[in-house]
């Protein structure tokens, strides 16, 4: 894989697609109660790093797949995480339940890290954690907060 991914711009593209969707059909679908500013630019900083480095590779901090085979296990798996996420938004529907919004906060941090992984993208790698950690803790208390 050269500098240009793919594979990973259609995986953020579809990870968007249904926010986007749902940004238009309800403005408060993404109101945040939870006020902590640590939290926030985490989750801002690996929301935008994952998206960035999920398709721009980046010389001597990207290493490429390490192993045979490792683009077959890569689009598998990712396919599934992507399935998944979309299924999430279809079964939990409206609201935001506790369930719901680990689901939708969890799995696409899993994708991001298991991308990183997988492709030996240390920048990919730290954004992932940094995402995952910002986005399902502001995931939870938000909707444990009604």
């Amino acid at each position: 894989m050269s500098w240009f991914n793919y594979y990973g711009l259609i995986a953020v593209a579809i990870i968007l697609i249904p926010n986007i969707i749902i940004a238009f059909v309800d403005k408060n679908a993404y109101a945040n109660e939870y006020d902590n500013k640590v939290m926030l630019v985490l989750e801002q900083i690996g929301r935008y790093g994952c998206m960035a480095f999920m398709v721009f590779n980046i010389p001597y901090t990207y290493f490429n797949f390490w192993f045979t085979h490792a683009l077959t296990v890569y689009l598998i798996v990712n396919g599934i995480l992507l399935a998944l996420y979309i299924l999430g938004w279809i079964v939990f529907g409206k609201g935001r339940s506790v369930a719901k919004m680990l689901w939708l906060s969890i799995v696409p941090s899993v994708s991001f890290l298991f991308s990183g992984i997988m492709l030996s993208s240390i920048l990919l790698i730290i954004c992932a954690i940094f995402f995952g950690i910002g986005h399902i803790t502001i995931s939870y208390k938000n909707s444990s907060r009604k």
